[in-house]
Formats: C-alpha cells, structure tokens, sequence
C-alpha cells in the first residue's frame, strides 16, 4: 500500500481525466429515478431513492477528487491557494447547477406551476429539503428537488473541511460523517420522529458522500488499495444482494407508525440502514467503474452510445422528470396528460398499456433534457474552461 508520505502534490497527482464509464453510472442512476417515479402504484421498490444514492456517493467521489487535488496543486501559493481553491470550485459548480435551475424554477412560476408558486423562496434557497422535514410532507411536482438541495448544502462546508483537515485525517473525517449519519438516522427513529427528517435531511445523507471522499482518497494518494478494492466485480454483486437483504428485511419486520400519520412500511431496516446499503452499490459500482467494467454486458450497458448520452444529459432528466409527470401530483389538465389523450384519440392502441404511455413520457423528458442541454447547460459548462483548477 502506498503510503502518504511518499506522495507529493507535483510528482503524484493523477490527471483528473474524464472517467468514460461515470456517464453509463449517471444513466442507471437517473434511470432508477424515473423508472420509480413513474412506475409508483405498478412496483413497490426504493428504486428512486437507490438512484439518488448512487449519485451522492459520485458526488461524493468527484468533489473530494476535484479539491484535494486542487488543495495539492495550490499548495505552493501564498495562505496555500485558500482563495484560488474556494473561487474556482463555487465558480464551476455555479456554471454547472444555477443556470438551468433557475430558468426552471422562473419559468414554472410564470406558468403558474401551484407548488413552486407556493414554495419558491424555498425552492430559490435550495431549503427543499428543509421544508420538507419540517412541515413532514411531499412538495408535488417539486418534490425530487430535496436531493440537489443536500448537494447544494454539501458543497456550502465540504470544501472548507477538506481544505483544513490534513490529507492523513481525509480518510478518518470520512469514516466520522459515515458512522454520523447513521447514528444521527438512528436517534430519529428511536425519538419516533418523522421519517421525512431522516430521509431528506443533509446531515443524514453524510454516509453517502463519505464512502464517495474514501473512494476519491484511494484513487489519488493509495492506487494500489483503489485497485485491490475494486479490481472484482464481485463486490458490486455482493453489495446489491445486501442490498436485497435489507429491502426484504423491512417487508418481515413489523411497520412502525409514522406519527403525523403517513402510510408506508417504515422500520428500523428502511429508516437507519437502507440508505447505507444502497450507498455500499454506489461505492462498488462506481469504484468499479472507474476501473473500468471488462464483462461484456455491464461494458456495454456503461458504454454504448444512448447509455453515454443520457448520463451525459442525467441532470436535465432528473431536473425536468417529474414536471412531465409524477404518479401521484400531475392533475388530469396536466400539459403531458391533455397531449397524451390527443395522441390516444388519433391512436386508440396506444392506450392498450402503459408501456407506450411511460415511452411518451420518457421521449418528453429526454426532448426537454436535449433542449436543455444545447441551449443552456453545454454552452455555459464550456465557461469552466476559463476557471481551472
């Protein structure tokens, strides 16, 4: 195992190339996401919530990545790169997240959208989340915002702490948001507390983004143990069948009451470690990935051109999904709905089964992302090339 120090920022950090097989990860995650969303009612499976957690945990990976990297590369600077190092990452992040968000947010309140009406201060705030765990309710078709709120959030303390903790602690502050974030899910369900709170709050999220700062840690200054973790694929396999174990664990185990009354199977297994778990597939698998996938169908699955593709556009398919629709909010007089019925009045076989009605929905929301993504996202992301690290 390579020790630290031996390492020194000029002679060893790796080149932050682009990692071909992230964007086929960014695809099974958003897929999760939208399959879940628009399945709701036909497959009772935390699909959804898996998805985000696998994006935490990349979040996790390629932030810690960007600024320990950036720290050893501004070492040499006066107050060691401190303003450098803070600008440019707020900068690019700012380019990447902002535009397209607010555009959104404006433009559903101009037509009216009841919910970001109702709640855009929160929304403008990225507090989603926080009205969420506070009022212990859904949001509509806002509701998916809570998880790009936690990032936000994430990204408001992550890179002042990565900046003064010393490189050899990164692993062990790593570890403590991991064991705090479940601890802290624990306490909430053991005071009864609302599960809203430890579900879409950003500290009890932690663990995610701490297996993601671990894995980046390995990658940069200990590439051997980066290998040795995730030269077998059977460690990915591993985590998603413990993953299975905790979702069936929750159906066997007694449902704990919600206290302001909300429905669901909601236990310890579902509560405290569901998110871990799913946090365990997102750190194999995307490890995994990184190394690079030589089995033909995950190689496949990763790296052909509409998995690219749609991984490269996750964030506007995420961003615009449940605008289109969501099982449980879009009203009947819904712009997706009233389109859908025309097109089944001139093709009545359309309307045979869902499948066609979920495609329709899936090419609305990939045209948008499209749209999106060469109006608005490509040309200002090229920005970043004036701010680099």
């Amino acid at each position: 195992m390579q020790s630290n120090q031996t390492l020194t920022p000029s002679a060893t950090r790796p080149t932050l190339t682009h990692l071909l097989q992230l964007d086929g990860v960014r695809f099974i995650a958003v897929a999760l996401v939208l399959f879940d969303h628009w399945m709701a009612g036909r497959v009772e499976l935390p699909l959804g919530a898996l998805g985000v957690t696998i994006f935490f945990v990349l979040s996790g990976f390629l932030i810690t990545r960007i600024l320990l990297s950036s720290k050893d590369k501004l070492s040499h600077q006066p107050g060691r790169g401190f303003s450098k190092y803070m600008k440019v990452f707020y900068i690019r992040r700012t380019l990447r997240i902002f535009p397209v968000y607010y555009i959104t947010l404006f433009v559903l309140y101009l037509v009216n959208e009841p919910p970001v009406r109702r709640t855009f201060a929160w929304l403008a705030l990225y507090a989603t989340n926080l009205y969420m765990a506070y009022f212990s309710t859904w949001m509509g078709t806002v509701d998916h915002l809570w998880s790009l709120a936690v990032e936000e959030q994430v990204y408001l303390f992550f890179p002042l702490l990565l900046f003064v903790v010393p490189r050899r602690w990164v692993p062990l502050t790593a570890a403590l948001m991991i064991i705090g974030a479940v601890c802290l899910r624990y306490v909430i369900f053991r005071a009864r507390m609302p599960w809203f709170i430890g579900y879409v709050t950003m500290p009890a999220c932690l663990d995610s983004f701490g297996l993601g700062a671990i894995m980046a840690f390995w990658w940069l200054y200990q590439r051997e143990r980066f290998n040795q973790v995730f030269r077998s694929s059977g460690w990915v396999w591993a985590s998603v069948g413990l993953f299975i174990v905790v979702l069936v664990a929750t159906k066997l185990l007694p449902a704990i009451p919600d206290p302001r009354g909300w429905t669901g199977h909601h236990n310890i297994m579902s509560d405290v470690w569901e998110r871990l778990a799913a946090s365990l597939v997102g750190f194999f698998l995307i490890g995994r990935a990184v190394m690079g996938f030589t089995n033909p169908i995950m190689k496949w699955l990763l790296e052909n051109p509409v998995s690219q593709y749609l991984g490269r556009i996750s964030y506007g398919l995420y961003l615009f999904h449940n605008f289109v629709f969501n099982v449980y909010h879009t009203q009947p007089n819904h712009f997706s709905l009233r389109a859908w019925r025309r097109l089944t009045d001139m093709a009545p076989v359309l309307d045979s089964t869902y499948a066609f009605q979920f495609s329709f929905f899936l090419l609305l929301t990939v045209a948008l992302a499209t749209v999106s993504w060469y109006l608005i996202e490509k040309p200002i992301n090229n920005l970043k090339d004036r701010f680099s690290y």
